[in-house]
């Protein structure tokens, strides 16, 4: 899969694993492990990038004794869930097309 396009689909999926509560860097592995396994280093790297791009924030708080970094969507981060879906209608209509069958509605 071309490198660019793997990378935007998981920046979109950490950003849905957040869209309905924040969360934390384990729990978000756990949530999205029976869509997509991705490694902690992966994660965390995608989280650093999607805080730069305003896509979403962090606050610490303490868990247990330890200090524990959750993540919050912010409405660039839905905004760019909803273009998501917007464009993923455009490639599966692509998909059809090039798999020989009709136009998808």
């Amino acid at each position: 899969m071309d490198i660019q396009l793997k990378r935007g689909l998981l920046d979109v999926c950490v950003l849905a694993a957040i869209q309905n509560e924040d969360s934390y860097g384990y729990k978000i592995i756990k949530d999205m492990k029976p869509y997509i396994e991705m490694s902690e280093s992966t994660l965390y790297t995608i989280l650093k990038r999607l805080e730069m791009a305003d896509m979403l924030t962090v606050r610490t708080s303490e868990h247990d004794g330890r200090l524990r970094k959750y993540y919050h969507i912010t409405k660039l981060g839905q905004l760019r869930i909803e273009s998501f879906k917007e464009e993923w209608r455009e490639v599966m209509s692509i998909y059809q097309f090039v798999m020989g069958g009709s136009k998808l509605d």
